[in-house]
Parts: C-alpha cells; structure tokens; sequence
C-alpha cells in the first residue's frame, strides 16, 4: 500500500498515543481480543493493514504475504479457530525485517519467543505454541480481503494501532478525525494529571 505524505504525518502522531486512548477517541471500537499480545512488553506498532486469511494449521500463504507487503504494511492474520499452532518464528520473522513490513497481527500462536524478543519486530499474537504448521501449496487464502478478528472486522487499509494494552483497528476513512479526537483526549487526560497534583479528587474533577 503506498503511504502519502499525509498519511505518515497521520502515523507520526498516532503513533505516539496509547491504543486505550485511540480506542476511546473512536467510540469505542475496534479492540481486538484481549488475548492479542505483544510478545514483549515494549513492542508497538502503527501503520495499515494488509490482511491475510490464513488456511488452519498452514502458513505458506504467511510467507507469500511478507513478499506481497510494501513496506511499512502491518499483516493482520485471521487463522479461524485453529489457534494452536506456531504460525510465525525467527526465520519469517528476519524476512519481515528485511522487507521493511512495519508488523504482526495473528489471532494464532508464534514460537521462537526468545529470538522474537531479541530481533524487537513487533508480534502480537494470541500466545506462543511450538506446534509446527503445514505448507499446502493447495490450500486455498486470502490476501486483502476483508478479515474478521473477535468481533472486528479488519479491511486492507484500516488503521492498526498496537502496544502493552493490546491492539484498535480505525476504519481507513476515520483515521484522520479519530487522531484529532485521540490528541485532544490526551491533552484533556494531562490536564486532569495537573489537578490532582494540585490536590483535587478524581471525584471533583469528573463532578462524580
């Protein structure tokens, strides 16, 4: 997906604002599950989707993604139900580092957890499985089309946004107004960190 000069001015101020927040900013929505986590505590990530609908207990068409992605693309992996296995490891993820891709998102299990940390590519994933995947070059997927993660529904193009409290997908044609909302709510949040430096009650500042 080619990024213009607005969109990055879009990911620069994005990125630096808790998911919690862009949630909240959005009206609530697009939390994926909380079982999506970082594999570190200190990763994040910002940029667009490139959706991939991966067939179960396979990962071939992961690694055809990671050399359809541009760069700066975060892969967002729906797997269905079959979460047990370790769809993603340190070989793909070396080769995700080498295309530039900005990030992974998979309901499923990744492995190789220690060399993840180390290597510092930004995975969330729903946890770590050392269960190995097939490659069935006739299985059938999807690349950027429409992926249902939980409740969410993630398009190619919508806005990924993840840290230690989990990961919001944004709607492609919202981005713009939900970072607007999402940088006057932290604003307002700092403002109410002032007042209770200066002695007022949780309380009095939301008049509970």
């Amino acid at each position: 997906m080619q990024i213009l000069h607005s969109d990055e001015e879009l990911l620069n101020a994005l990125s630096t604002l808790p998911s919690s927040t862009v949630h909240e900013a959005a009206g609530r929505i697009g939390n994926l599950p909380s079982q999506i986590k970082p594999v570190s505590k200190t990763m994040k990530l910002c940029g667009f989707a490139m959706t991939v609908l991966s067939p179960p207990g396979d990962n071939l068409w992961l690694h055809r993604a990671i050399y359809q992605a541009t760069p700066g693309d975060i892969l967002v992996v729906d797997v269905g139900t079959a979460y047990e296995y370790g769809y993603w490891g340190e070989i793909m993820t070396k080769a995700a580092i080498e295309r530039g891709i900005g990030g992974l998102v998979i309901n499923g299990c990744v492995r190789d957890l220690d060399r993840l940390v180390e290597l510092d590519f930004p995975i969330f994933a729903r946890g770590i499985c050392i269960n190995g995947t097939g490659k069935d070059d006739q299985a059938q997927s999807v690349v950027n089309s429409p992926a249902r993660i939980g409740d969410v529904i993630v398009f190619p193009g919508d806005l990924v946004l993840g840290d230690s409290d989990g990961v919001v997908v944004i709607p492609r044609k919202q981005v713009s107004r939900v970072a607007e909302l999402a940088k006057a709510r932290e604003e307002k949040e700092l403002k109410v960190m002032l007042e209770l430096r200066q002695g007022k009650s949780t309380l009095e500042i939301y008049n509970l």
